[in-house]
């Protein structure tokens, strides 16, 4: 395990998500390798890391937890000594599926799990429709986990859309929020950077997002650009579409910082607005 400290190296993994389940295993797991030989102590996939999006795919790839993707995590957070989060995979747990992310510390054992709360039910005429709640059913929870060096929450994509399920995370704390997700070719380029400058500037906390990389082929393209926004509110790190690994810096230092310099988060303010409905959403300590 790691000794405590103010920074540490982010490392988002924007995957090719191909039909191969086992293939798509063994390039996370190599990808995760490559980010820890590069400094990252904290590694994160993209939502869907394991299957092709789409609610024709999820029965067919769902998985028990544990399972063969959520192993192959676990053995590559202990082997690469870092924590890894498992952007999603579909979950099949007593016949309901879920969207689910794990997360694993350096030793390899499960610490967190995210069941994706609010599902991506849309419908833009003559753009893009889709409806997870077809096949899905939806968390209940907030998840965070501690590290050595600050609190992280996370969300699942359509997750981010929601500023009430940051603030939560904020008054709970956490200095980042890492989303996986998988926005298309519609909201990636008119919401995708706009809500995650949005969550962390509401916030004054980093937030990251990993999608996977784009396949024209695919019956769901992604966005990609993955990204971490800084607690000011500036894309800190960001890249195109291709299967890359993006890195940044985080200085948990900073947060403090610019919340000391524009106070927004008094504990007055945070008794004015607690969300009281929403208390029974508890993360992982």
């Amino acid at each position: 395990m790691f000794k405590m400290a103010s920074k540490f190296r982010l490392a988002l993994v924007q995957l090719t998500v191909r039909a191969s389940k086992s293939d798509n295993l063994a390039r996370a797991s190599a990808l995760i390798k490559e980010a820890a030989s590069s400094g990252a102590r904290v590694v994160a996939l993209p939502e869907c890391f394991n299957s092709p999006y789409g609610t024709k795919y999820f029965p067919e790839y769902a998985e028990a937890i544990p399972g063969p993707s959520t192993h192959a995590l676990s053995k590559a957070a202990k082997e690469n000594n870092v924590f890894v989060v498992g952007g999603s995979i579909p979950e099949e747990e007593n016949g309901n599926f879920y969207n689910t992310c794990t997360v694993y510390d350096p030793e390899g054992s499960l610490i967190a799990k995210h069941r994706k709360v609010h599902l991506f039910d849309i419908d833009v005429p003559g753009k893009i429709a889709f409806q997870e709640s077809e096949i899905l059913s939806p968390g209940n929870q907030l998840t965070f986990f501690n590290t050595p060096f600050c609190r992280i929450g996370v969300g699942i994509c359509y997750d981010i859309r929601f500023p009430e399920m940051a603030m939560l995370y904020a008054q709970r704390g956490c200095k980042l929020l890492l989303y996986p997700g998988a926005f298309n070719m519609t909201t990636g380029p008119a919401h995708w950077e706009l809500l995650q400058r949005g969550r962390a500037l509401d916030n004054q906390i980093y937030v990251a997002t990993v999608s996977p990389a784009r396949d024209e082929k695919a019956s769901y393209i992604a966005w990609g650009h993955s990204s971490v926004v800084s607690p000011w509110g500036e894309v800190i790190a960001t890249t195109e579409h291709q299967e890359t690994v993006v890195y940044a810096d985080i200085d948990v230092d900073y947060v403090k910082e610019v919340q000391q310099q524009i106070p927004v988060h008094s504990q007055k303010r945070q008794d004015l607005y607690r969300v009281e409905d929403l208390s029974d959403l508890v993360g992982v300590e």
